[in-house]
């Protein structure tokens, strides 16, 4: 018997009992429906999870720390750097200096009008502002060649006093806001202007050591990211290390020509999944490491255990639904014995008559699995709409709803409604294969005289 025979034959028995196949049918659509939507609110939950940590920071960020003192010490050097971008999956490896140890004094403007006499100051490769998604606001990158082209936050020009105002009224205020929430404007625009950096220490008749910069690129405020986004300078960490030479210079100090050493590295990776394997290596090294993967870990865990128990919970619908299908099967072999006996007599392969049988079971499953999705699809929908309802106005407000991602409250993705229409299908197999194999058993003689 051709396959073609066979799926006719198939089709035409579950037309030919068509509530019943519907209400068995109905049964695997629940079935897979309550799986789809218990696995959905899980993912949901992980997706909300992993949006509250990138929001806390970068995901894919290590922060890297020397360890010990004196001899024992296992510092940051520029080799240690370069060991690390050797590494699988590290896309960057930057020292993040600060200068914590100097007093920091900035001004521009004709004649130095304008001054802040304080400031975040952070030394980095040049191309570590781009790769770690610091966002511009305006103007463009630094140049890696250009060691004199900084970056600097969003609110960096307010830092700045007027020194030709009285005290209590040379700065201002950016949060004094209009009523469109546009802050005032600032003294200058820091948009290409030349900033002349000086640092000393914080003894007295320090001597000074400056340079001059110019802004190049103003960075959109993203606490995430750093203070640095807001108020603070990003510089070339090579200019910075020279600038602060020369102070020791100046002041008679020793500076160790040999070898930098480095307070604090910042390692991006190409993917969250390779944060922990790096992490390691790092650690291997000797260092100290932090990154959001200690809190990450718990909560994909945490995760992982709601869908599996959601995923349980629907699947003890389906395997009733699977139950109903045995059932049908088998009243489906009583009904027809008898043309069971007269196929056998006419001679079909026992194998075409398993096959009907388990192809019957299988159209149930896939037919269920294909109408299940589509519900899960709707219901998914729905759930998503109401938990947001506040949010949605228009069908573009509820378009956007639906794609925002950490926002939903049920996630369908491709893999889980191929898996439910794959599952369904083999529960439809699975629970048809006993009848399939009683219908075989039957002998043809006894078929025929069956009434």
């Amino acid at each position: 018997m051709k396959l073609r025979d066979l799926f006719g034959m198939c089709l035409q028995n579950l037309r030919r009992r068509k509530l019943r196949t519907f209400l068995t049918m109905l049964g695997v659509v629940i079935g897979c429906c309550s799986i789809v939507i218990m696995v959905s609110i899980g993912v949901g939950m992980g997706e909300a999870q992993e949006k509250l940590l990138s929001e806390m920071g970068d995901l894919t960020l290590i922060t890297v720390m020397p360890t010990g003192s004196g001899d024992n010490a296992v510092n940051i050097y520029d080799s240690t750097l370069q060991d690390i971008r050797g590494m699988k999956g590290v896309v960057l490896a930057s020292p993040k200096l600060e200068s914590y140890d100097y007093t920091i004094r900035m001004s521009t403007g004709a004649l130095d009008r304008y001054v802040a006499s304080w400031g975040t100051v952070i030394g980095m490769t040049p191309d570590a502002a781009e790769k770690l998604g610091y966002t511009l606001k305006a103007g463009r990158y630094p140049d890696p060649n250009a060691s004199d082209e900084v970056l600097v936050g969003e609110y960096f020009a307010y830092s700045f006093a007027d020194t030709k105002r009285p005290d209590g009224y040379n700065m201002i205020d950016y949060w004094m806001t209009d009523a469109e929430g546009n802050p005032p404007d600032p003294y200058f625009d820091p948009l290409n202007a030349q900033i002349k950096l000086q640092i000393s220490s914080y003894e007295e008749n320090s001597k000074t050591a400056s340079k001059t910069f110019k802004v190049v690129g103003v960075l959109k405020e993203d606490y995430s990211k750093g203070y640095e986004t807001s108020q603070g300078l990003i510089l070339d960490v090579n200019a910075q290390q020279n600038l602060i030479k020369e102070f020791n210079r100046l002041s008679g100090k020793k500076t160790d020509q040999q070898k930098q050493t480095y307070s604090t590295a910042i390692v991006k990776v190409d993917s969250i999944d390779r944060v922990a394997s790096v992490e390691e290596k790092i650690q291997a090294l000797g260092f100290t490491t932090d990154s959001m993967e200690s809190i990450r870990k718990p909560m994909e865990k945490d995760a992982r255990q709601k869908q599996l128990i959601f995923g349980g919970l629907g699947a003890i619908a389906l395997l009733v639904a699977a139950l109903g299908i045995t059932n049908t099967m088998i009243m489906s072999i009583t009904e027809r014995t008898r043309e069971i006996g007269i196929m056998k007599a006419l001679g079909c392969y026992t194998g075409n008559i398993r096959s009907l049988f388990l192809m019957e079971a299988g159209s149930i499953g896939l037919l269920g699995g294909l109408f299940g999705v589509l519900l899960s699809e709707i219901i998914s929908v729905i759930m998503n709409l109401v938990s947001a309802k506040e949010k949605v106005h228009d069908l573009a407000s509820a378009w956007e709803v639906l794609g925002e991602y950490g926002g939903r409250m049920s996630v369908i993705p491709p893999w889980l409604l191929l898996f439910a229409v794959g599952f369904s299908i083999l529960i439809g197999l699975v629970s048809g294969y006993y009848p399939a194999s009683k219908a075989v058993r039957i002998p043809a003689l006894e078929a025929i005289k069956y009434e």
